[in-house]
């Protein structure tokens, strides 16, 4: 699964790139890889998909709806969980570009500008708010259980809960092929970060720990319907 993130992530930097979508409406599909950040310690890279659908408000602003799905799993010792959770989050994005001071005739600025141009334009941060929800199976020592008991912990007695997170993400949005009105397709490398705040990602609840989990992704975006 490495070998063959890193080559797709190599080909979308080396592909014939242009400047952010003028197309005000994208769809995405992609998929990568999960680890976690648990009471178990030893996380275990896992496979996950996802789907979305973004809105320019301006070439390099975008709001967006993001559905995930996937596992997370972990050990320590002879502890061990997987979660094959659904997620699904709201969220924005913006772009280098928008602060690059880059011409009102967004058009002609993508049939012009340089290769490493359009690439720096299209680095983005974000964050959202979306919902988790868990469907987790673990395996735990006797030994483990009473630890817990002893320090402040417990086994959490609901395994498949919905609860908040917050995602934030960073990555590039690398359109290819020109038309007169920009790209239609793009390919997208993302890392998402996501915060829990009920601890329950791997089913042991430790009130000093906060669970978390990343997931680095790449994908096919596709616009729709040209600007005026």
């Amino acid at each position: 699964m490495k070998k063959l993130f890193f080559t797709l992530l190599i080909f979308g930097c080396l592909v014939t790139a242009s400047a952010q979508f003028s197309r005000p409406i994208s769809i995405g599909a992609g998929a990568g890889a999960t680890y976690g950040l648990t009471d178990l310690g030893n996380s275990e890279l896992a496979f996950a998909w996802y789907g979305e659908g973004d809105y320019l408000l301006s070439p390099f602003i975008s709001v967006g709806l993001h559905a995930q799905k996937g596992e997370v799993n972990g050990h320590g010792f002879d502890n061990s969980f997987k979660n094959n959770y659904y997620a699904g989050n709201l969220n924005a994005k913006v772009r280098l570009g928008q602060f690059m001071g880059l011409p009102d005739n967004y058009s002609n600025y993508t049939l012009g500008a340089s290769n490493l141009e359009r690439i720096i334009t299209n680095v983005y941060i974000g964050a959202g708010a979306g919902l988790l929800k868990n469907r987790i199976s673990r395996n735990l020592t006797t030994d483990y259980i009473n630890y817990l008991s002893n320090n402040g912990g417990e086994v959490a007695e609901n395994r498949s809960g919905i609860h908040f997170i917050v995602p934030l993400n960073i990555g590039v949005d690398l359109p290819f092929g020109r038309t007169l009105y920009g790209p239609k397709w793009a390919i997208n490398v993302n890392y998402q970060h996501n915060l829990t705040f009920n601890d329950n990602l791997d089913g042991i609840i430790n009130k000093q720990k906060s669970d978390q989990y990343g997931f680095m992704s790449i994908g096919l975006k596709y616009a729709f319907f040209n600007r005026n």
